[in-house]
């Protein structure tokens, strides 16, 4: 059994890093593994504050800023992170971090920690790259957000929570062209490619370890479920 994780840069690093979160989360990934002998965990990590720190800094100093360069520096943060992450878990997590879905195909150990790849492909891409690849046929996207609205809550005070969405509904909502950035709960490109290879996904709140518990644990829990 293989579940996958994406764990946004914005709950592992949403200023400084958030150490007492990253406690929490390990014991919750301890103890889930200690009493699944035969589960393993893919942990696909973002990039949060330092990577939009980074690439502000970089568009303030040349303001004609290559995008393929912005993109490069957040990728860097996303494996800054992953580093953390892969070090954490260093006793279960035996090989190197991943920063090529495409080309790993083996699996040791308990944990395996995957970074970004390369520019024009988010980390939620690569979370379903390695979830086709490995056998898996849910993602559990873990971020700021805790469940998929109708339409932007922020913009719109009409926007609805959802708790189940089918593929097709969802891509209506999102569109289908994706950039560094672009807010929305799960990347247009990966969510297309998620749909055609019947991978569904999880979106939760990233921070409330007792419902990422009960996500692990296949029991009810709050958040969207996309499939």
């Amino acid at each position: 059994m293989i579940k996958v994780l994406s764990v946004g840069g914005s709950i592992i690093a949403p200023g400084e890093v958030d150490t007492e979160f990253l406690k929490k989360f390990a014991s919750l990934v301890r103890k889930f593994l200690n009493d699944n002998p035969d589960a393993k965990l893919i942990l696909v990590i973002g990039g949060g504050a330092p990577a939009r720190t980074y690439q502000a800094a970089y568009r303030e100093l040349l303001p004609s800023a290559d995008q393929n360069e912005s993109d490069w520096i957040g990728i860097m943060a996303t494996r800054l992170n992953a580093r953390l992450l892969k070090a954490i878990f260093a006793d279960l997590c035996p090989q190197d971090v991943v920063c090529d879905p495409t080309v790993c195909d083996v699996f040791q150990g308990r944990i395996l920690v995957a970074a970004g790849w390369k520019p024009g492909f988010s980390t939620d891409n690569d979370a379903v790259l390695l979830a086709e690849k490995f056998g898996s046929n849910l993602v559990v996207n873990l971020s700021n957000i805790k469940q998929v609205y109708t339409d932007d809550p922020k913009k719109n005070p009409d926007a609805k929570p959802i708790d189940k969405i089918s593929w097709a509904d969802f891509r209506k909502i999102i569109g289908d062209e994706w950039s560094p950035g672009k807010n929305v709960p799960f990347d247009p490109v990966a969510s297309r490619r998620a749909q055609e290879k019947g991978i569904s996904v999880i979106c939760a709140g990233g921070t409330d370890i007792d419902n990422i518990e009960k996500i692990l644990n296949d029991k009810d829990f709050f958040g969207t479920l996309i499939f």
